[in-house]
C-alpha cells in the first residue's frame, strides 16, 4: 500500500503524522503480512485497509499513550542504551502491538513473546526486513520468560483471564501494564489491585475497544 494512503488511514489514531521512514516501514510490514497470511493464519482480516486501521492504528494509538514524546536516541552510547525502557509484548502473534510500538519509538528495547514457531519465523522476518534494532523474539510461553520489564503489553486474546495474571507478573516494580481490550474485559483488569489504573481510553473507530494502562505500585524499600 502506498505510504500516503497509510498515513491517511492512521490519521484518526495519532496526534502527529508519522515520518516517511516509519510509513515506509509500515508499508513493508503490511506487504509481508499479506504475503504470509496466504500461507498461515496471522489475521482473520483480509482487506488491507482494515488491517491498517484495526491492527496498525490500534497499536500506534497505544504507543502514543505509552510514549507520547517518542524520538530517536541522541547517540548510541552504551549507558544510554542501557537506560532505554524494556517493552515486552506477550502473545505477539503477527506483531501487534509490539512491532508498531517499536516503530513508533526507537527509544525502547523490545521483546516479542510468541510460542507458535511459524509466527516466530514471521516476526523475525519482519524485524529483519524492516532493519529494526534493539528488538528480539522470545520463542516460548510468557510463563517461561525469565525477567520482568518496564512495560508489558497484552492485546485481548483467547483465555484472557488466564494470561492476564501471567502478564502482570512480568511487570517490574513501578512498571506499566498496557492492555488493548474490550470494555467488557475491564473488570478483570481492575481486579489486579497491585496496579494503579488510569481511566480507560477509547480507541478511535471502535465502539467497545479501549487502551487501559496500569502502573504497578512500587514496593517499599
Amino acid at each position: 500500500m502506498d505510504p500516503a494512503r497509510i498515513a491517511d488511514l492512521l490519521a484518526p489514531f495519532l496526534r502527529a503524522p508519522l515520518s516517511e521512514i516509519q510509513l515506509r516501514q509500515l508499508s513493508t510490514y503490511l506487504d509481508l503480512l499479506l504475503r504470509w497470511n496466504q500461507r498461515m493464519n496471522l489475521t482473520a482480516l483480509r482487506d488491507e485497509e482494515s488491517i491498517v486501521t484495526r491492527h496498525f492504528g490500534e497499536s500506534l494509538f497505544a504507543a502514543a499513550q505509552l510514549f507520547p514524546h517518542a524520538a530517536a536516541p541522541a547517540s548510541g552510547a552504551e549507558d544510554q542504551l542501557a537506560a532505554l525502557p524494556h517493552v515486552v509484548d506477550i502473545g505477539s502473534g503477527a506483531g501487534f502491538p509490539g512491532i508498531p510500538i517499536h516503530i513508533w519509538s526507537s527509544r525502547i528495547k523490545s521483546t516479542l513473546i510468541e510460542s507458535n514457531n511459524k509466527k516466530v519465523a514471521f516476526l523475525r522476518e519482519v524485524c529483519r526486513s524492516l532493519t529494526l534494532t534493539m528488538i528480539d523474539v522470545f520463542p516460548g510461553r510468557a510463563e517461561d520468560f525469565p525477567s520482568q520489564a518496564d512495560v508489558v503489553t497484552l492485546r485481548a486474546v483467547d483465555r484472557f483471564d488466564t494470561i492476564l495474571p501471567v502478564a502482570a507478573a512480568r511487570v517490574a516494580s513501578a512498571g506499566r501494564l498496557a492492555l488493548l481490550i474490550t470494555s467488557a474485559q475491564t473488570k478483570s483488569a481492575l481486579a489486579l489491585t497491585e496496579f494503579a489504573w488510569a481511566n480507560p481510553t477509547p480507541i478511535p473507530a471502535s465502539t467497545n475497544r479501549i487502551v487501559l494502562i496500569g502502573q504497578r505500585i512500587a514496593e517499599p524499600k
